[in-house]
């Protein structure tokens, strides 16, 4: 890969248009090459990497470009806290009513609460998903479904364990700023991940629990 570019280079080498570079460049998402001339500049690796984490949180986890700024934002700041990060990053892949009050006397409310501390978990006030899994839960509720509006034990273990491999990717990265954007990326794509894995051990489940019956 080359160490110095042009536009047009870094538009080949990464694959992304020369429209769109121009945009990032405008938009601060992606930052300045080293001025050459009036009108031309030098772009590195850097740049092409981080064109990759662009495109990844606005084509594959479907960022709006407002959002993906504040997270690249949060990323680039030094010394914000881990936990700090993980809060943005949380938010941004948050359905906007999740920001929403919910009754905390609603029935998926105090479910939730319960959950956390049975699980002894400590969470802050203002989490996105204690009111998203409250909302999810009430709904369940309102269609009847009264078996899946409690949370049940073996849900909320899978969820500490895949928290649980989420922290260990972070803590295998060597630098704060690869730990800040580990948590991004791991965050915005890994719902994602975890919602497609969970189509695949459904199938292998039913194919075990309810095997079709051989003609």
């Amino acid at each position: 890969m080359l160490s110095s570019m042009k536009m047009s280079q870094l538009c080949e080498t990464s694959g992304v248009p020369v429209p769109s570079i121009k945009f990032y460049l405008r938009e601060g998402l992606l930052q300045a090459g080293e001025r050459t001339s009036a009108t031309q500049a030098d772009y590195s690796n850097a740049h092409v990497e981080r064109l990759k984490l662009i495109r990844a949180l606005i084509d594959i986890g479907g960022l709006p470009i407002a959002t993906a700024h504040r997270v690249l934002e949060a990323i680039d700041t030094p010394n914000f806290p881990l936990t700090y990060i993980f809060g943005i990053a949380q938010l941004a892949v948050s359905d906007a009513s999740l920001y929403e009050d919910v009754d905390p006397a609603s029935p998926g409310a105090v479910e939730v609460a319960a959950t956390m501390r049975r699980m002894g978990w400590r969470v802050s006030d203002g989490n996105p998903g204690i009111r998203g899994a409250a909302r999810i839960l009430n709904t369940y509720a309102a269609l009847g479904y009264d078996d899946l509006a409690n949370v049940s034990e073996e849900y909320a273990r899978a969820a500490a364990l895949v928290a649980e491999a989420d922290l260990a990717a972070v803590g295998r990265r060597t630098t704060v700023d690869d730990m800040a954007e580990t948590v991004v990326v791991g965050t915005v794509l890994g719902d994602g991940l975890i919602a497609a894995l969970r189509r695949i051990a459904q199938e292998h489940v039913s194919n075990t629990m309810f095997p079709t019956p051989r003609g």
